[in-house]
């Protein structure tokens, strides 16, 4: 059978696909739900699985074929023919070995060094999804335990704004708990008569949340006061109003600096951005006879689940369940977000459950979770210290995320400064700087980002900035060790790109050349999945992969120049893009 050939889009693994489905529906027709099981091959380049389950299928039924291995030749048979693939074979109990043509491999590299590595970008089914991540308290400095949310949040959208998704940002601040009603109250208590001396104040909001909480946590009149302020608030009492603004307009501008710090972009809509859509919300779960009173309070008893969700408070007040919900309604049924995930530390997770349950109560999601409109919860393990308990400071406080950043970047010029002394080399201030900067916010997050998330794991300056081994250090310094290459050969990549060929003739640039053109399925493998350790997996592999090809296949100099200098470019095209879904920086001088 001949398939008309398409072009390569950046999906191998997708492209087989389609390949074995032809061959499936010719092979056995009469079962048409199968589904081509394909995978990296442990022997040849993919292999396909198919054989064996069909054959627990079919047998006993009238079928020509007497074992799984006639399954596999007949599937290769019925292979559609294809300048992708050089040759299959089988083998026992019935794989189908798969090596793909080195002629078309290069060719499709080729391609992506001409029209750009967008053009590998997967296809996803979803449009439109929110990512809701970082979402720090206001009136709080962000600490170490906000980094994963963010780092991982960005993360997670990059990838999916790669894949073509339109990704809305949301940072689902906590600005309108229990915190509020207690820093507010404090300060009129502090400053009854006199707004200059209480706006002053407000501006070191950090010395003013400790003293604040100590009296919540002893004064029971003062937590009562605190609490009906919240009230007070959240309907929307002019004086507290204006006292709140200003307290979010400074965490705001903190947060905001974090943010630029992290090259990290959010739109934010806190929990006060859904009190308008509350009541419709309530009203809806209402009619459908979901709202029940109790103790005073207006709850929804969610099934398989002890506690209920708590709609209004006795006093009036609303919860995290009251914005959670009303947030959720405004994300489906106003920005039409079809996925939509959260990004938050493992101990929300009976949260979220029993959220996620009850908004299938209600019937805004279907019944499974695989379809459309989906809810995902991302949770993460928790930042440790070297010693094995939660990461803090020499005071044993939780370190400010300011704080860990400046002693990376720190750490990292240092570094640098020796480096470039021992090789004699020079940076210009600025230089020195900015790629500090790249290396060592860089460090902190790939040493995040390397770990399945729902791990926890331990924080080391040491480890994290090590430039041997699985660390942002080595692979950022290997890119540039790759454009310095380029650089040495004098040729004009660009022009390279337009006139030159490339070969994988050796072991080495055929192995390299493969890795890069899985490229594709393993951003939407960790995509799927929610997993960036997946992503930072396979930017490791590459460097490997590099490695052993420069170190057997000269470069600069050789017969095969061209073609070698192309396959360096093409690796620090696919490093930089996965730099880039990471949130770091590359740098091109160490």
């Amino acid at each position: 059978m001949v398939a008309k050939e398409e072009e390569f889009t950046g999906n191998l693994k997708q492209q087989l696909v389609k390949l074995f489905d032809a061959s499936l529906k010719l092979t056995v027709p009469d079962e048409p739900s199968v589904k081509p099981l394909v995978e990296v091959g442990k022997f040849e380049d993919y292999q396909c699985n198919n054989a064996m389950g069909l054959w627990s299928k079919v047998k006993g039924k009238g079928t020509q074929f007497t074992r799984p291995l006639a399954i596999a030749e007949a599937l290769v048979t019925n292979l559609p023919t294809c300048d992708m693939v050089e040759s299959c074979s089988v083998a026992q109990p019935g794989y189908v070995n798969v090596v793909l043509s080195a002629q078309w491999m290069a060719k499709s590299i080729e391609n992506m060094l001409i029209n750009g590595i967008e053009t590998w970008a997967p296809t996803l089914s979803v449009k439109i999804a929110v990512v809701d991540f970082s979402s720090p308290n206001i009136a709080k400095k962000m600490h170490v335990g906000h980094l994963r949310s963010t780092i991982i949040g960005d993360t997670i959208a990059r990838m999916l704004e790669y894949s073509n998704v339109e990704v809305l940002r949301r940072n689902h601040v906590g600005d309108w708990g229990t915190q509020f009603g207690m820093l507010i109250e404090y300060l009129f208590e502090k400053f009854p008569d006199s707004n200059s001396a209480m706006e002053t104040a407000i501006e070191d909001i950090q010395s003013l949340y400790k003293p604040s909480k100590t009296k919540f946590d002893a004064d029971l009149d003062f937590k009562r006061k605190a609490q009906q302020a919240v009230v007070r608030l959240q309907g929307g009492d002019p004086v507290y109003h204006k006292t709140w603004e200003k307290l979010c307009e400074i965490s705001r501008a903190d947060y905001a600096e974090i943010y630029q710090r992290l090259r990290v972009e959010l739109e934010e809509k806190g929990e006060s951005f859904y009190k308008p859509y509350i009541a419709n919300m309530i009203e809806e779960l209402n009619s459908k006879g979901l709202v029940e009173e109790s103790d005073g309070a207006r709850v929804m008893f969610i099934k398989d689940f002890k506690n209920p969700c708590m709609l209004v408070k006795s006093d009036g007040g609303f919860t995290y369940d009251t914005t959670d919900l009303a947030a959720l309604w405004y994300r489906l049924n106003e920005e039409k977000a079809e996925w939509i995930i959260y990004v938050t530390d493992a101990g929300q997770q009976e949260h979220f459950d029993r959220f996620f349950k009850a908004a299938r109560q209600v019937g805004w999601l279907p019944d499974n979770d695989e379809t459309y409109p989906r809810v995902s919860h991302v949770k993460f393990g928790v930042v440790k210290g070297e010693d094995g308990k939660r990461f803090r400071n020499r005071d044993r406080e939780i370190v400010p995320l300011a704080d860990l950043l400046d002693e990376a970047k720190t750490r990292s010029k240092a570094a640098l400064i020796e480096r470039a002394l021992a090789k004699e080399k020079e940076w210009t201030p600025e230089e020195l700087d900015q790629t500090a900067e790249a290396i060592g916010y860089g460090a902190v997050k790939y040493a995040d980002l390397m770990n399945n998330i729902s791990t926890d794991y331990k924080f080391s300056y040491d480890k994290m900035l090590n430039d041997k081994g699985n660390t942002a250090v080595y692979l950022l310094y290997a890119h540039a060790r790759i454009c310095s290459i380029i650089k040495k050969s004098g040729k004009d990549i660009d022009e390279l790109k337009k006139t030159g060929k490339l070969a994988l003739d050796h072991a080495n640039e055929r192995a390299l050349g493969l890795h890069l053109l899985q490229f594709a399925e393993t951003v939407e493998e960790a995509c799927t999945k929610l997993l960036p350790h997946i992503l930072c997996e396979y930017l490791y592999d590459l460097s490997e992969h590099y490695t052993k090809f420069y170190s057997n296949c000269q470069v600069n100099g050789s017969a095969e120049e061209t073609s070698r200098l192309l396959l360096c470019e093409a690796t620090a095209v696919v490093m930089r893009k996965c730099f880039h879904l990471l949130g770091i920086t590359p740098v091109y001088k160490i």
